[in-house]
């Protein structure tokens, strides 16, 4: 690597997902070496075997303090536009009796931690990623969204993971555009306040978020909203209505169906994913669960449904002569084909329903054996010549696969 040209080496360097990765090899490189101060981002997790050590009485006096090592990595760059810092996933199983307490050196989230670095690197940072030791941080509320707005009025991307958050002295940040928080305690009155605080947002993720209960969004520039885990009270009283330009929904709850039946109608949304995290057999339905869809979403032309609104969808149609959704151009569906009978009547139900369909693609669970996923396959193709199908595999926790 001492060969490549400069230029295109601090770009392989800022690629990297580690900065400890940039670190080792500083160490065995002069051209790395001399290079790495011009990169313009840091991305450290603290691992799992790093906290073990940090913690044994045998390796505990010759582990540098987490916080410190970020803090030395940001000291020695020049000029910062990307900040990524958190925890392994793995160590989201340790438990509280694991925890000392007065150790603070994964409480990321912690302002006087972020008094130390943010105001040395805020004049140019573009985004920020913090993901806090959930032990750590469930029950220490954090000002860090008032200190981030204050020093950071430039930024673009915000993520914060795993904390209780204040709003209390957030001021307005008008350029911030994508926002995700996950697995954040964030109460309702404090939702209005980030409407308020970001009003060019386009991008807005909220994963696994609690303490919501009627959750209100209002974002006119808003075109992408990821609403994932939310609890069911929150999900039954979500408002959308006012989000004039969002164009992609992501919807995951554990009462779908109820959620659907409440929500005002919207008309802008074009591209629909819908998960229920729960099966709850209905009882006694007019409509399936693909009608309640297209009747709050009517401007949907692009759906994806995972297994389980498929599986509800298979147990209950509720498709007749009399349902036309003529605007469906795209649907993607994940089968766990229990029974290949059942499944094939309900493709060619939404087949016979969709005129204008033009795409359709199905992931088939990978534990399906391979004849029953072919013969699938091969009846879909023969009935119908119209769309064009892909065809794919997929399985918890892993990436889906093109057949």
């Amino acid at each position: 690597m001492e060969d490549l040209p400069a230029p295109l080496l601090l770009d392989i360097l800022g690629r990297l997902s580690d900065s400890a990765d940039v670190a080792r090899c500083r160490v065995a490189s002069r051209a790395i070496n001399s290079l790495a101060p011009d990169i313009r981002s840091v991305h450290l997790y603290c691992s799992h075997l790093r906290y073990a050590k940090s913690r044994s009485p045998l390796t505990r006096s010759s582990i540098t303090p987490f916080k410190h090592v970020f803090c030395k990595l940001l000291s020695d760059l020049h000029l910062v536009e990307h900040v990524f810092v958190g925890i392994d996933k793995l160590l989201r199983l340790v438990s509280y009796d694991d925890v000392e307490d007065e150790d603070d050196d994964l409480f990321l989230t912690d302002v006087d931690f972020l008094r130390v670095w943010l105001p040395n690197v805020c004049p140019h940072l573009k985004s920020i990623s913090i993901s806090d030791f959930w032990v750590q941080s469930c029950w220490r509320r954090t000002d860090m969204l008032s200190l981030i707005s204050s020093y950071c009025c430039e930024l673009l991307e915000l993520e914060v993971k795993n904390a209780w958050l204040s709003v209390d002295g957030l001021t307005p940040m008008p350029n911030l555009t994508v926002l995700t928080l996950e697995f954040i305690r964030l109460d309702d009155e404090n939702l209005e306040k980030l409407n308020d605080s970001f009003p060019l947002l386009r991008v807005l993720n909220l994963i696994g978020v609690g303490g919501l209960k009627e959750p209100k969004l209002h974002l006119m520039h808003l075109r992408t909203c990821y609403c994932l885990n939310l609890s069911v009270d929150s999900t039954r009283n979500l408002e959308v209505n006012e989000l004039s330009h969002l164009k992609r929904l992501h919807l995951e709850s554990s009462g779908l169906r109820n959620l659907l039946a409440a929500i005002p109608v919207n008309r802008s949304v074009e591209n629909l994913t819908a998960v229920s995290t729960k099966w709850e057999s209905p009882v006694a339905v007019s409509k399936s669960i693909v009608e309640l869809l297209l009747h709050a979403f009517p401007s949907v032309s692009c759906l994806t449904l995972t297994s389980r609104v498929w599986s509800e969808l298979e147990t209950h149609p509720g498709l007749g002569s009399r349902v036309e959704m003529k605007g469906l151009k795209e649907i993607t569906a994940y089968l766990t084909v229990n029974d290949i009978g059942v499944a094939l009547s309900t493709i060619f139900l939404l087949l016979d329903s969709c005129s204008g369909l033009s795409n359709m693609a199905i992931f088939i669970h990978r534990d399906v054996v391979s004849n029953v996923t072919s013969s699938l396959i091969s009846t879909c193709t023969a009935h119908c010549t119209r769309v064009k199908w892909k065809w794919g595999m997929w399985k918890e926790g892993t990436t889906d696969l093109d057949i």
